[in-house]
């Protein structure tokens, strides 16, 4: 049997979507071969206590996507409910598309932190991983991670051979933004410094939808 065409996989807790998120998406999409990346909103992220309703989350994706018509809105944490974990992401992606190589996209310091996910080394044998690095910054993994990283370390094109199990790497252009800001910016009184920094971080269509539901105010 054939492999499909890989399929990025974008998951986090959105608590906004914000413009680094979205170029994140782009630059994979620009440089490894891909047919799509999905955007996953957790709906419990196991490493926050706190967040946003996932309706809320959820529309502030589909909203921010809604003009790239290679970005997808992928529902299954959400519907799953209770705490996500990867993996089982992933066991439920593996049952719904068999035949395609699946490609987990991240950040350097998510992918440093690897070994303190839930049935890590299995995660890497479901999907491949696509590490985004910013700038010059090193990798500086953990013992474990490292040594990973040494056996699986493939090019791009390895992604189109088989449906998991490589780690590759790609640059991602810069985007100085963080939730943990937006948020903080959100929770201010209103300036006009605070809306010229909001609308380079968040799209316009997200910061209208924030507004009208109230949202990230103390």
């Amino acid at each position: 049997m054939g492999v499909g065409a890989p399929i990025g996989l974008l998951g986090g807790s959105f608590d906004p979507i914000h413009n680094g998120h979205l170029q994140l998406g782009r630059d994979a999409l620009k440089q490894l071969p891909l047919q799509e990346v999905r955007f996953i909103p957790a709906a419990q992220p196991w490493q926050k206590a706190r967040i946003t309703a996932a309706e809320y989350r959820a529309r502030m994706v589909q909203l921010a996507i809604a003009g790239e018509p290679r970005f997808a809105l992928d529902m299954h944490e959400i519907e799953r409910g209770g705490v996500s974990y990867t993996i089982d992401t992933l066991h439920a992606l593996r049952s719904a598309l068999p035949d395609h190589p699946l490609v987990l996209i991240m950040g350097t310091d998510q992918f440093a932190r690897l070994d303190t996910w839930r049935d890590w080394r299995e995660v890497v044998d479901l999907a491949h991983i696509a590490v985004a690095r910013r700038g010059a910054a090193a990798l500086a993994p953990s013992a474990n991670v490292h040594c990973l990283l040494d056996a699986r370390r493939s090019k791009p094109s390895a992604l189109t051979s088989s449906r998991g199990g490589s780690i590759v790497e790609f640059a991602m252009t810069p985007v100085d933004v963080s939730a943990t800001e937006v948020r903080r910016l959100l929770s201010e009184s209103e300036s006009a410094e605070k809306a010229q920094r909001l609308s380079a971080m968040v799209p316009a269509v997200v910061l209208d939808y924030i507004d009208s539901h109230r949202l990230y105010r103390t």
